[in-house]
């Protein structure tokens, strides 16, 4: 079993303390706005310097999140945000954006690149294409088992991050629009309202029935290790600094086979207790809980006790001391190993009765008490016959272990090389109306369809449905695929199609461009990849990818500046995925009988959500009412109409509007098109 890193959460400067001082062997923080909490008290460029500062002092790791979904106008802020991390020599970046990790990757290649959870990494495919793309280390999906984690991380050198402890979205990471489109605060830009905490219902049984437990997997931590997982994440950028010192102390418990106090944890902060159901691949109802009266009940008792863990320095870094003393002076020399600081000490008198010994020099010269260090060898060359007080001795103690700070405190800033992207061509504008592509939910509803691209669901087709659709037809990959026989299946099943006559398939995460490429397919990319600036789009080309529908969390403004070659899609029409569930809700509280896949969920104003059911490996939360934006707008490629619950005549009606380009007159919604993205 390895030896796995603790990483922290660090939302201000007092969880920094605590992090450290509890033994965190690394911590992340935000910078600014560029990052998935922007509600936290995060950090500016000054106070990033001497966090950065703070942890090289005690040889902790510090990582910076740049892990939101990016717009081409926030490209100065990204660029000026980068060089701060550079300055400030932050040892790494934790990122969503494609474009984002090209410009640390060409501009800043020193700077350690980490694919967020926000890129939903589940598979051995999705590995594969963070390998391509750059990054040198990836978080795994919170989703994922034990098992499935084995599997990946079996079959690929890139170190793993795998969370341990905090929150559990009820949806996949990465793929929630539920806040934005509620609320207009994007998860995917760092302001998630969390409406899934919210009074949610299905079938009228149940109240909360999208809120999750906290997961802690503290138990499994030996596990986890052993499976080849490099570093242990807590969640937790929100949670006061007593919970970062709960949090960090149990894990290096449970790490090091000691045991840790389960009580403490769940007096700083649960929803009714915690659940493992995912990484020991059961997930349930038993998932499901919210935060009680009882879960804070006495919390305050126990804040003061955790605050005690980090008032004081933590003894993390060992020294070797040489002291030397002759007539002619005396020298101290402290050294971690890399750095070594010299300093002069006064001239020894001769001794009247009692000549310092090694022993007695030691006693003063190992009091490190109060600061990061420990002695861990003390050397000592002194003539005899001479003597200094120990109070000049540890006034040498003090003086030199406050200049070997200094030394270890100097910034080590990243070198930028002289790279900038390559100019990239606007967008031509449309002179004519663009083509209509349609992804229907089963073949059934596709009969007769006149649009230029058909999208199935892979699942669903065979070689006579290749065949009657011909190279109009595109298979869509399942939106989250964990299972690993689940992926060896479907790569069977597209080779089959392939054959008869399949040429492109459509993804919706990031596993699909390396497992169509493989097969020789063209690959045509989702709004799920939350492509939503210019430079990403170029990224996602480079890679392989034929066509995106940006993100439809764009407003319009920012679509029609997009530029680059890629040709570029949006959604036009259709009941949108809000949600992706692995640990389906409607499952958990009815199950699947009652469901019979056509349920929904009723938020707390009774306004009902369909539910769209993925074979019984995932379900999505689809909107209560269609985008619609007919008549309106038509500044891309091509225009995906993304039809679910429709019948087949009601398809071809919508489509045949569409062409006609004649405003609906059904409830609908302009989507975030037209509103300001926050």
């Amino acid at each position: 079993m390895g030896h796995p890193a603790i990483l922290a959460p660090v939302g201000g400067t007092e969880q920094l303390t605590a992090a450290v001082r509890c033994g965190a062997e690394a911590v992340y923080l935000g910078l600014g706005d560029l990052n998935a909490r922007r509600s936290a008290e995060n950090f500016d460029a000054d106070s990033l310097a001497a966090a950065a500062a703070y942890c090289r002092a005690r040889d902790t790791a510090l990582y910076v999140t740049v892990n939101t979904m990016l717009l081409d106008r926030e490209r100065g802020l990204l660029d000026r945000t980068a060089e701060a991390i550079a300055r400030a020599g932050a040892d790494g970046v934790i990122l969503q954006d494609f474009g984002a990790a090209e410009l640390f990757a060409k501009r800043y290649p020193s700077i350690h690149r980490v694919a967020s959870t926000q890129t939903a990494v589940h598979n051995l495919d999705g590995v594969r294409l963070l390998e391509d793309a750059g990054f040198q280390s990836f978080v795994l999906a919170r989703e994922l088992s034990l098992d499935e984690m084995a599997h990946i991380l079996a079959r690929t050198a890139l170190p793993a991050e795998a969370f341990v402890h905090g929150a559990h979205c009820v949806c996949v990471s990465g793929m929630c629009a539920l806040s934005s489109m509620l609320g207009g605060r994007s998860g995917n830009r760092g302001l998630c309202a969390q409406p899934c905490r919210l009074p949610w219902s299905c079938g009228g049984s149940g109240d909360h029935v999208l809120s999750m437990k906290d997961m802690s997997l503290l138990p499994h931590i030996r596990a986890l290790a052993d499976v080849g997982v490099d570093t242990l994440k807590i969640e937790g950028r929100m949670k006061r600094p007593e919970y970062v010192a709960a949090a960090v102390t149990a894990c290096r418990a449970a790490r090091d086979g000691a045991s840790y106090d389960e009580t403490i944890l769940r007096a700083v902060f649960s929803r009714s207790g915690f659940t493992d159901a995912y990484l020991a691949g059961h997930p349930d109802g038993s998932m499901f809980g919210v935060r009680t009266k009882e879960d804070v009940t006495g919390a305050e008792g126990v804040f003061k006790d955790l605050a005690a863990l980090y008032r004081k320095e933590n003894p993390r870094v060992p020294l070797t001391v040489r002291f030397a003393m002759d007539g002619n002076g005396s020298r101290l020399t402290v050294s971690d190993g890399i750095r070594a600081v010299e300093l002069s000490g006064p001239v020894p008198e001769p001794a009247r009765t009692r000549p310092l010994d090694a022993d007695a020099a030691a006693r003063s010269l190992g009091k490190t008490g109060g600061t990061q260090y420990y002695v861990n060898k003390i050397e000592t060359d002194m003539a005899g016959g001479l003597t200094l007080p120990a109070s000049a001795l540890n006034d040498l103690r003090r003086r030199a272990l406050a200049a070997l700070d200094a030394e270890r405190s100097v910034p080590r800033p990243h070198a930028r090389t002289d790279w900038a992207p390559a100019e990239l061509p606007s967008h031509p504008a449309r002179s004519t109306p663009s083509p209509l592509w349609a992804r229907y939910a089963d073949p059934g509803q596709a009969e007769g369809s006149g649009a230029e691209r058909v999208i199935l669901p892979a699942e669903t087709l065979d070689p006579a449905l290749v065949e009657r659709f011909g190279d109009r037809l595109i298979a869509a990959l399942p939106a989250v695929l964990f299972e690993p026989k689940a992926a060896e299946a479907l790569e069977a099943h597209l080779t089959s199609l392939r054959d008869a006559g399949l040429s492109a398939v459509w993804t919706e995460n990031l596993y699909g461009l390396p497992l169509g490429k493989r097969l020789g397919l063209a690959v045509y990319g989702g709004f799920g990849l939350n492509i939503a600036n210019t430079r990403s789009l170029a990224v996602w080309e480079e890679l392989g990818l034929a066509a995106a529908a940006v993100s439809f969390e764009l407003p319009m403004g920012a679509i029609r500046a997009l530029g680059g070659s890629l040709p570029q899609g949006i959604a036009v029409y259709g009941r949108l995925p809000l949600m992706r569930y692995r640990s389906c809700p409607i499952r958990a509280e009815l199950g699947c009988a009652r469901c019979g896949g056509t349920g929904s969920l009723t938020d707390r104003r009774g306004t009902a959500f369909p539910v769209e059911c993925g074979q019984r490996r995932y379900s999505t939360l689809l909107n209560s009412v269609p985008l619609d934006i007919s008549g309106r707008d038509d500044p891309a490629d091509f225009r995906l109409l993304w039809f679910t619950r429709e019948t087949p005549a009601e398809c071809a009606a919508i489509l045949a509007r569409f062409r006609r380009n004649e405003p609906s007159d059904a409830p609908h919604t302009g989507g975030l098109y037209y509103r300001k993205l926050l």
